[in-house]
């Protein structure tokens, strides 16, 4: 093994600016190993993993059971691209259409988030005839061209020339307002969009269900309800980007199912693979009919991605993982809020199941970021790995593996709780 510091040194050699200058902090491990809930470095170091890849591997890292039916299916086939007839990306797309909300139950495999995100919104296009979309500040939906259009993160929009063909409405959360104030200003800057450019030029809506990147944005239960409304009457599309909130993080199978809407498109990704690289747009019959065109992913919904998402499905249903992730995160989100009375850094606590984020304030009003990077650092030095997310990169962002215990929630609230103290 080269170690840490080789492997910084040979991504500012041979990877884009843009990749090396991407990793956690200070000192990062060279993660070797991982085992469900734990990552090992190659001193041997034990890590908690608190953060799952983002919302990835939901089902553990390297788990046996899964590992079974992607190792038997790399033996048998792995590609041949969907010209041809394979069994497992059929059975997929009829177990997917099982699980997924209302009557959405069909599906356009692909890669990536971005691939689904930009599949989404061209279908969109392609049902209403119309062209242009409204985004929500703060949201991330992908890399590709339109996607990065209709992302609201300054960090994440890399191209200096993207689409005007995509207007943002606030958020629904704003520092300095609450919740509900914050979620009415969204509704309402989004039909000022619908008055000012003309609900007959607007396809759809994209937004993700909590934003995760954001800073674990959680709409209050009434927000989606009532947008979805609003967006019928004007005959406007609703796409639900679920790529970080779906396959039970919330303690759903997904975000959507808390605020009791079934929107127009969906996009899946992430954790459908749990380490491997599928995606979809999954959408009703009647919007699928405007798709007709030949289209392709020589590499979506392969034999042996199909496969490992099946199994994945099949183990969050054979191990209950929405109960799992409804509970402990509860238990989570309890301890974090005492951890929030007992220490002023902590402004605000959010967020649904086990996807939760913690806003770290200083005394002035200032995002906490140079403090976050601290605790960051702090808990990977006693063995935990958490995220952070947000526009100032100041909120903790607790998104683990389903597979963990009460007491691994216990050990993370009691290191952070000590972590705190040090800061204070």
């Amino acid at each position: 093994m080269i170690g840490a510091n080789q492997i910084i040194e040979k991504k500012k050699e041979f990877l884009l600016p843009s990749s090396h200058r991407n990793h956690f902090y200070a000192n990062p491990p060279q993660i070797v190993k991982g085992s469900m809930q734990f990552l090992y470095d190659d001193q041997g170091k034990e890590y908690l993993d608190f953060f799952a890849g983002v919302s990835v591997m939901n089902c553990g890292h390297c788990n046996p059971e899964i590992l079974e039916k992607t190792i038997q299916q790399m033996q048998t086939l792995q590609h041949t691209t969907i010209i041809y007839l394979t069994e497992e990306m059929v059975q997929l797309a009829e177990k997917l259409a099982s699980v997924l909300p209302g009557d959405l139950r069909r599906s356009f495999f692909c890669c990536t988030g971005s691939e689904a995100n930009e599949g989404a919104m061209l279908l969109a296009r392609l049902y209403t005839g119309k062209n242009e979309f409204i985004a929500l500040e703060n949201g991330l939906h992908g890399r590709t061209y339109l996607t990065m259009s209709a992302t609201g993160i300054p960090m994440w929009r890399a191209d200096p020339d993207l689409s005007p063909k995509v207007h943002f409405a606030k958020t629904v959360w704003d520092s300095n307002t609450d919740l509900e104030q914050a979620a009415k200003a969204s509704i309402e800057s989004i039909k000022e969009i619908i008055q000012a450019r003309g609900a007959n030029h607007i396809a759809a809506l994209i937004a993700e269900p909590i934003q995760g990147n954001g800073g674990i944005i959680t709409p209050p239960a009434w927000y989606f309800k009532e947008l979805k409304q609003l967006l019928e009457d004007n005959g406007i599309l609703l796409i639900i980007d679920e790529v970080q909130t779906g396959f039970a993080r919330t303690g759903k199978m997904f975000a959507i199912e808390h605020y009791d809407v079934v929107p127009d498109i969906m996009t899946v990704a992430k954790a459908l693979g749990n380490g491997m690289p599928i995606s979809a747009f999954c959408t009703t019959d009647e919007v699928a009919k405007a798709f007709t065109k030949p289209s392709a992913s020589t590499l979506g919904g392969n034999p042996v991605s199909s496969a490992t998402a099946l199994a994945v499905l099949d183990y969050i249903e054979k191990y209950e993982l929405c109960e799992t992730a409804a509970h402990l995160g509860e238990m989570l989100k309890e301890g974090l809020i005492a951890l929030q009375a007992k220490y002023s850094l902590i402004k605000d606590v959010r967020g649904i199941g086990l996807m939760l984020g913690a806003e770290l304030v200083k005394e002035d009003g200032q995002p906490a970021s140079e403090e976050t990077d601290v605790i960051l650092e702090k808990l990977k030095d006693r063995g935990i790995i958490v995220g952070k997310n947000g526009l100032n990169r100041n909120v903790l962002a607790f998104q683990p593996p389903l597979v963990i215990t009460e007491a691994n929630v216990q050990t993370l609230l009691h290191e952070l709780d000590e972590v705190l103290a040090e800061l204070q």
